[in-house]
């Protein structure tokens, strides 16, 4: 176990060859810069700012990052630091699996690193992890179960992960590793009294999750708050509707709308079209 609190990134000599990007406007990349990782840029930038504005967030804290297309061994984060709605595409940081910065300009916070380079190493593409309210507030309770009450709840069905050990922040990659372990595979992973992890295949799909997974939460505090049972779906209604949402790519292909919709509504604010910056 780790004895002080880690630096990740920062001006340490390891990082000495980092590249700093220029900010630019509109949905342009700096010259040369590969178009397919300057897309992930401006996804993950959005990302932050639609939680930001969704109240999905604690102020500075919380973590979203993603791999960089084409590599197995590099992610982007967002730099300790700033407000969710500061974030953009150019200042975000590259970092790879020893947590030295590639590009951009600060440090992540350790606990960043230490949950995500663990995860993103088993192939992971988008981690997210937040304290959003409703979901928190399930992850708080003794039996802090997402039931299968509702149609969002059934998104989810056979692919949550509980964690009961709470050890505080995670300041090692032994804690990483132990989380990796617990989710063995799911894409959520609910972590008692602290918040919710989830892993997808691209940017929309995992942030697509988490909007759901937070209304799926706010339904059943909502229910149990009238002191009536949760009326259960019944499992094979439950099964047929994750066998619907899959037909076809159905489930990436309406994240992705989802996803593009909310940016079209981030371009038509002031603050929010600083994102692809």
């Amino acid at each position: 176990m780790t004895t002080s609190y880690p630096k990740i990134g920062g001006n340490g000599e390891a990082n000495e060859g980092r590249v700093l990007l220029s900010q630019t406007t509109g949905f342009g990349k700096p010259a040369g810069y590969d178009p397919i990782a300057w897309q992930a840029r401006c996804d993950l930038a959005a990302a932050y700012h639609l939680c930001n504005q969704m109240d999905l967030n604690e102020g500075i804290c919380n973590h979203l990052t993603v791999m960089v297309p084409g590599t197995s061994d590099r992610f982007l984060c967002v730099p300790y630091g700033l407000l969710w709605d500061e974030v953009t595409a150019s200042n975000l940081l590259m970092l790879d699996e020893s947590g030295n910065v590639l590009e951009g300009e600060g440090e992540i916070d350790a606990t960043a690193f230490f949950i995500h380079a663990a995860i993103h190493a088993t192939g992971v593409v988008c981690v997210l992890h937040t304290h959003t309210p409703n979901v928190t507030a399930l992850c708080c309770t003794e039996d802090f179960t997402l039931h299968m009450c509702h149609q969002n709840s059934l998104r989810f069905a056979g692919d949550v992960a509980y964690d009961p050990t709470f050890n505080g922040l995670v300041l090692d990659r032994e804690e990483g590793d132990r989380l990796v372990k617990v989710m063995n595979g799911k894409r959520v992973l609910m972590h008692a009294n602290h918040g919710v992890i989830i892993c997808g295949d691209s940017v929309a799909e995992a942030f697509d999750d988490l909007y759901y997974l937070e209304r799926a939460a706010e339904v059943q505090i909502l229910a149990m708050s009238t002191g009536k049972a949760l009326r259960i779906v019944p499992e094979n209604v439950a099964n047929q509707f994750l066998v619907d949402m899959k037909k076809d790519g159905g489930k990436a292909n309406w994240a992705k709308l989802h996803f593009d919709a909310l940016k079209r509504g981030l371009m038509r604010t002031h603050v929010g079209a600083k994102f692809c910056q």
